[in-house]
């Protein structure tokens, strides 16, 4: 089983960006699609961006633009560069493994989670 440690959260101010790394160990990411998602307090865990083993990728809406996700498959890592932060981005971010070969905005799809990293953006 792949074990996932996220890193790279803190705080920051509105308009500001922050690179957060998803890091595996345990297995290599071969074909796995890797997510990101987040969660702020008393809310959902919300699709942000998922990546599939070739570096198709799939954003949420609201981040398109802002965010760009990639993967260094030779460091078995995946990243979340985050640009033009804004307060609604505050929350804690995951990331997840997705078995399949396609990129999901479905929780259910995705069956490793790391830990999470906090990422406030103050205004």
């Amino acid at each position: 089983q792949v074990h996932l440690v996220e890193s790279g959260g803190g705080l920051v101010q509105t308009g500001g960006s922050l690179r957060l790394s998803c890091a595996a160990s345990g297995r290599t990411l071969g074909w796995s699609a890797l997510g990101w998602f987040r969660q702020a307090p008393g809310k959902e865990r919300d699709f942000v961006a998922a990546i599939t083993w070739n570096s198709n990728t799939l954003y949420e809406d609201s981040v398109k633009g802002r965010f760009t996700i990639s993967r260094d498959n030779a460091k078995n890592t995946v990243y979340l560069q985050m640009n033009r932060l804004k307060p609604e981005d505050t929350a804690m971010y995951y990331c997840a493994t997705q078995p399949g070969r396609w990129a999901s905005r479905e929780r259910v799809d995705y069956d490793n989670w790391g830990q999470g990293t906090q990422v406030t953006v103050s205004s």
